[in-house]
């Protein structure tokens, strides 16, 4: 299963995207959509799973989505820290039923890494999509889910903001 994923459009989705996920079987948002025009051509392009983020309508989307996809567990969910140092919310969550996968946005700032304590759990922030924020490139990631693996990472760079 081939992952497309993206976080903190903030209504504004560069065309560029449908051709880095054009091979992907799904689309991840990891929150602040922005427009729902986003999310519709998204959806229309590839099946899509997001969550709300702290710009969007939380009657809209889901705050938390937990799923397994290719073997590999995930939980997404806009805001929640990084490691060690999680959104309190999230924390407890987090230690007492920890994902493989753990994906987040809000920070723009774009980091894999794996859990320092729980060697098992790879965090992923995409970044930020949009033009809207701090952050000078905007990004996302592409990678690979399959038998329990997560492979094939991409960063992407998508241009400055």
């Amino acid at each position: 299963m081939r992952i497309g994923l993206l976080s903190d459009t903030h209504s504004y989705l560069d065309p560029a995207v449908f051709d880095h996920f054009a091979e992907c079987d799904e689309i991840w948002h990891a929150g602040d959509v922005g427009l729902d025009t986003v999310a519709q051509q998204l959806t229309q392009f590839k099946p899509l799973r997001l969550v709300s983020g702290n710009i969007d309508d939380p009657q809209a989307y889901p705050e938390n989505l937990r799923f397994e996809v290719g073997g590999v567990r995930v939980w997404m969910t806009h805001i929640g820290g990084k490691p060690p140092r999680y959104n309190p919310t999230v924390r407890p969550q987090l230690l007492a039923n920890p994902p493989d996968l753990f994906v987040c946005g809000h920070s723009h700032i774009l980091q894999v890494m794996r859990d320092p304590t729980n060697k098992r759990l790879l965090f992923i922030n995409p970044g930020a999509a949009g033009k809207t924020g701090f952050h000078l490139m905007r990004t996302c990631v592409r990678f690979t889910l399959h038998e329990g693996r997560i492979s094939d990472m991409q960063v992407i760079e998508l241009g400055k903001r």
